[in-house]
């Protein structure tokens, strides 16, 4: 498929500014793709839809607060600096994003907070915006993360509200996050409550996790027509031997539904299954990139957020859904006015 095969219109206010007060009080728009209707729910509905067996594949990487504002030496011109990955641990490099790009060169220091807490030099070039950059810092690593977490921000996306408030700590976050290193939630997993998920488990429905630290590569542009020729960034997974055997033992019985949280989890077990079709345990790194046609192994069902026009994700779930169901439910998502991106709505498709 090509490009502008995912391209739409999608006004500005229907891209949600803010969470709604309780995580599962988002609007659920219920796909079935048998019967080829749309159904309009409450997110806290998707119990109806799973029974006792059935089995939740969720991504539990943890977002850490990303963005640091500081100022470039001898100048002083304020400068941001997105964090994206750690190269080295030992040697404090990270591979970010630095604007204004033009102001910041190779060998260039850096100094944030009030009193330059914490300092870096710039030490290589990867993108036009992208540089690698080296922190001084003479204490442990731990207090290097710690001050990282003190001074940065929430890595809220621009798109959503350029500045950050207090309502974002907690709800850019699901509530089962556990390892850090993800600098973009898995949006999908933001819907489910406490109360929601003890409910299901009460009803027999079974959790297992997987992890992808969610990269900025999900909000990348694509810049090419033809979508054979796109190349995901990179990614780091993990699947591990008591998530396989949790997955398998589900499929195997072949009468339970086994659902993938959002786009992230639907990548990571996607990026590891067996001839048979079956999960495999992984760590490393992952840049797959799925758009229709895809033939999906593990997952029957799928919970995704409304994700922007040509946009990878939306790519996905296209091709999860069928290409023409989902454009149908996407129109119909915008004339019923339902909340789009990171703070959005949810859909479930099954």
């Amino acid at each position: 498929m090509k490009l502008s095969h995912f391209r739409f219109d999608l006004p500005e206010d229907l891209i949600a500014k803010y969470p709604t007060e309780n995580r599962d009080d988002a609007r659920l728009m219920v796909l079935d793709r048998k019967k080829q209707k749309i159904y309009h729910k409450s997110f806290k509905d998707i119990i109806d839809y799973f029974d006792d067996g059935d089995l939740f594949i969720m991504n539990n990487t943890k977002v850490f607060p990303a963005r640091l504002f500081g100022r470039k030496e001898k100048t002083g011109a304020n400068i941001e600096v997105f964090l994206l990955r750690e190269l080295n641990k030992d040697d404090k490099l990270w591979d970010v994003l630095v604007d204004p790009a033009r102001k910041i060169r190779i060998g260039n220091k850096l100094f944030f907070g009030e009193n330059d807490e914490l300092v870096a030099e710039v030490i290589d070039n990867t993108t036009s915006r992208g540089r690698t950059i080296k922190f001084l810092h003479d204490g442990s690593y731990e207090e290097l993360k710690n001050t990282i977490k003190r001074l940065g921000q929430t890595p809220l996306p621009k798109l959503v509200r350029p500045i950050v408030e207090s309502v974002d700590t907690e709800r850019y976050q699901n509530i089962y996050a556990k390892h850090e290193g993800a600098v973009a939630v898995p949006t999908a997993g933001m819907h489910f409550s406490k109360q929601l998920m003890k409910r299901m488990e009460i009803k027999g429905i079974e959790f297992t996790y997987v992890t992808l630290h969610a990269g900025l590569g999900n909000f990348r542009s694509i810049d090419v027509e033809d979508l054979t020729k796109h190349k995901m960034d990179s990614e780091e997974i993990l699947i591990s031997e008591e998530a396989v055997k949790i997955v398998n033992k589900v499929k195997e019985r072949k009468n339970n539904n086994v659902c993938a949280v959002g786009t992230t989890s639907m990548r990571t077990v996607e990026s590891s299954v067996s001839i048979s079709g079956m999960l495999k345990p992984f760590e490393g790194w992952t840049n797959k990139f799925i758009f229709p046609p895809y033939d999906f192994s593990i997952a029957n069902t799928m919970i995704s957020n409304f994700h922007l026009p040509q946009s990878t994700l939306m790519m996905m779930v296209a091709a999860f859904a069928g290409y023409d169901f989902l454009m149908k439910a996407y129109k119909e998502a915008i004339k019923e006015k339902y909340q789009f991106f990171t703070y959005g709505d949810a859909m479930l498709i099954i």
